[in-house]
């Protein structure tokens, strides 16, 4: 059976990890003392978290690190008999050729309440001998006595210039030609986001090992960048009619939801400020305009109508 890619190219030690250098460099300090306090690990999904908790373990528990080793997926066990049972029985036992035990708990801030208070008890209990990783994505969703207990470490988005250079290295070693503009357009959707980066690159390739710019599209159901660009460039321009037209193309020829659109009209005018584009006034106004459309759609109103009354609110910007 094919490995998934992100499986096949996790990095297994810290020095492979991509990106997060201050992070990486304390957790190494961690490895040439041979001891670790309790961590927490966050940040958004796909820059690195699940990754520097295997490589820390394996790096600090050695060739036992399978057997001092317990992770679980706090989305599924995520109530109190979790702590009671799996993770105390755990911690009872001695470790086996190592100088304590890891438990690594992934998507912590979905556990209960009272899962989270019997969790502070049993890192209270068995300091000397188990340490625990916490990984989440909103750390603000964790109790404070967990928070006040462990190393906090909050991981950032992955560079843009770091994703595609991985991703170049995957190419390579797959034997696959991959055009810059896909590896761009990858890296522009996925938003610091390694894992869904990987697995775009291998959902894109074709059959004659290729990469190409429209193979990308067709897997992340995204629209064009420079369509949508079009969109708010004739709508600021009091061309209406032609913004109109070109969003009823991407929502029914092309079949981009609304939400999806939604969010690459934020990240195009946020560029277009950026880039000196648009003042910060009228910047200020579209986003008001923005955030009220968003809200509107993920209410469950219709998102064409939507969308097309956002864009008639271009045409009041000076």
């Amino acid at each position: 059976m094919n490995i998934p890619w992100v499986e096949k190219y996790r990095p297994q030690t810290l020095d492979d990890v991509v990106g997060q250098e201050q992070i990486v460099t304390r957790l190494k300090r961690y490895v040439d003392e041979n001891s670790m306090p309790n961590i927490m690990f966050t940040g958004s999904a796909g820059v690195g978290k699940t990754t520097c908790a295997l490589a820390l373990a394996k790096s600090l528990l050695g060739e036992y690190w399978q057997q001092n080793f317990l992770e679980l997926n706090a989305s599924d066990a995520r109530g109190i008999d979790t702590v009671r049972n799996e993770i105390k029985s755990f911690c009872k036992l001695k470790a086996v050729g190592s100088p304590f035990r890891i438990i690594f708990l992934d998507e912590v801030d979905n556990m209960t309440k009272d899962a989270q208070q019997a969790l502070r008890r049993e890192m209270e209990m068995y300091t000397k001998t188990s340490s625990f990783i916490l990984s989440c994505n909103y750390s603000s969703k964790i109790i404070d006595p967990i928070q006040s207990r462990c190393a906090i470490f909050r991981f950032a988005p992955i560079k843009a210039f770091e994703i595609i250079k991985r991703l170049k290295y995957i190419a390579q070693e797959e034997g696959i030609e991959a055009e810059e503009t896909a590896l761009e357009n990858i890296v522009y959707f996925t938003q610091g986001d390694m894992r869904r980066s990987i697995n775009i690159l291998q959902a894109s390739t074709t059959e004659d090992k290729k990469i190409t710019e429209d193979a990308v599209y067709d897997v992340i159901s995204r629209a064009k960048p420079k369509d949508v660009r079009k969109i708010i460039n004739k709508a600021l321009d009091k061309d209406f009619m032609g913004a109109r037209d070109l969003l009823r193309d991407i929502l029914i020829v092309e079949g981009i939801s609304g939400d999806d659109l939604i969010t690459q009209l934020y990240q195009e005018v946020t560029e277009m400020s950026t880039s000196g584009l648009l003042d910060e006034e009228n910047f200020v106004k579209i986003m008001e305009y923005m955030s009220e459309c968003d809200y509107r759609i993920r209410e469950g109103a219709n998102p064409r109508l939507q969308l097309e009354a956002l864009i008639s609110k271009f045409l009041l910007v000076k």
